[in-house]
């Protein structure tokens, strides 16, 4: 860790309160030697607006640029085309800036440093290819960039222009690199997979029944959410475990963390010590953010939550749904089966894909069912995200 990161992480971070109609908004601070953080839900007067719903087979990823914009691509569903829309935050208006063609199913995008716009889901079923298009109107149609990647899913740019990704739904926890000039990916490291025919672990058949999630199998993604710190080291979301992964790359970007240390599995996978925290409050975390001071944002999509985790491994629960009081569930919202968190400066916005699983079920519930919606927090936090790519 740089000294730079390790200062800002030692420095007092707050999340200031913020004056609504329903009172303040508690924000919390860290001092100190310890770096322990109560684990209690310190965004419970929050408050959040919905700025776009969807219409057709549902959304996951978001993406924003720095002039307060968000982007989502939207699953057409069957042999349809997916349309990318820019919303604006601050008024919901809505505009359709191009499309990746059917057959598809997006679940990740990401802005490069080139100011366009990347989307993983392309070539359905096998999912193994990442679109780009520069917005513009809605006949703009994204080109292929990246071709070998089953099940693409989360996506993020290092130093480098590099294009890094995660595998997904196909549950191997391959990530997996492609060069700035796009073409085939290269598998660069895998996270343990927990659903696996080898008997290490946790395995597809051992997962939690599905009683308590009352709705599809239980999740065996081990390789979702993808982010790079200001020091250049990955940052991956394990849906299954409930953990996140740091890996640090050297001066060649190639991967510096220790692999191969069990040998069931491939010699690239990781070790354990590249656990960066593991939590039930992380419980089906999916996307992630980073803020200035390095703090990570999860979506815990299992609890409909915002878990927030320090350099120390403090794990605060930011934001949590309410317990309705007649059904004794938190399917309500604001938050519905959360993926995918953005920072547009201060402003904390994030996907939710109405998942009809855990504590969204039955996804009849909230504002949508099954095809998703974004939601931004009203309050400002004190910190703002990292810088977004400049358009």
């Amino acid at each position: 860790m740089g000294a730079k990161r390790r200062a800002a992480w030692r420095a007092a971070i707050v999340l200031v309160a913020a004056v609504t109609t329903t009172g303040v908004l508690v924000g919390w601070a860290r001092g100190g030697d310890s770096g322990q953080i109560p684990l209690v839900a310190l965004g419970d007067s929050a408050t959040w607006t919905t700025v776009f719903k969807g219409t057709q087979a549902g959304i996951e990823g978001l993406a924003g640029d720095d002039h307060g914009n968000l982007y989502v691509a939207e699953r057409g569903g069957g042999t349809n085309p997916c349309p990318v829309w820019k919303i604006a935050a601050a008024n919901g208006d809505t505009t359709e800036v191009g499309f990746v063609p059917g057959p598809c199913s997006p679940s990740g995008l990401a802005f490069g440093r080139d100011g366009r716009l990347y989307v993983t889901g392309a070539n359905a079923p096998a999912l193994d290819q990442i679109d780009v298009l520069t917005p513009g109107a809605a006949t703009t149609a994204a080109t292929v960039f990246a071709t070998g990647i089953a099940q693409a899913n989360g996506i993020a740019f290092d130093k480098d222009g590099n294009l890094w990704a995660t595998d997904g739904n196909n549950k191997q926890g391959i990530v997996y690199r492609v060069g700035p000039g796009g073409g085939a990916a290269s598998e660069m490291f895998r996270v343990p997979p927990m659903a696996n025919s080898i008997g290490v672990g946790r395995q597809n058949g051992t997962l939690q029944a599905t009683a308590p999630t009352n709705g599809p199998n239980p999740q065996d993604i081990v390789a979702n959410g993808i982010a790079f710190t200001d020091d250049g080291d990955i940052v991956i979301a394990d849906t299954a475990r409930g953990a996140l992964w740091r890996i640090s790359l050297d001066d060649r970007g190639d991967i510096a963390s220790p692999t191969g240390c069990d040998r069931t599995y491939a010699a690239d996978t990781l070790c354990l010590e590249d656990v960066l925290v593991e939590s039930p409050y992380l419980s089906g975390v999916d996307g992630i953010a980073l803020d200035s001071a390095g703090q990570i944002w999860a979506d815990a999509n299992e609890r409909q939550a915002i878990v927030v985790v320090d350099d120390h491994n403090g794990i605060t629960e930011f934001f949590r749904n309410p317990v309705d009081a007649a059904t004794g569930r938190r399917n309500g919202g604001p938050l519905e089966t959360p993926t995918s968190p953005v920072f547009l400066g201060r402003t904390l916005c994030t996907t939710s894909s109405d998942g009809n699983r855990r504590d969204n079920f039955p996804n009849s519930g909230g504002e949508v069912t099954g095809t998703g919606k974004i939601s931004c927090l009203d309050q400002h936090l004190d910190v703002p995200g990292l810088a977004l790519p400049v358009r």
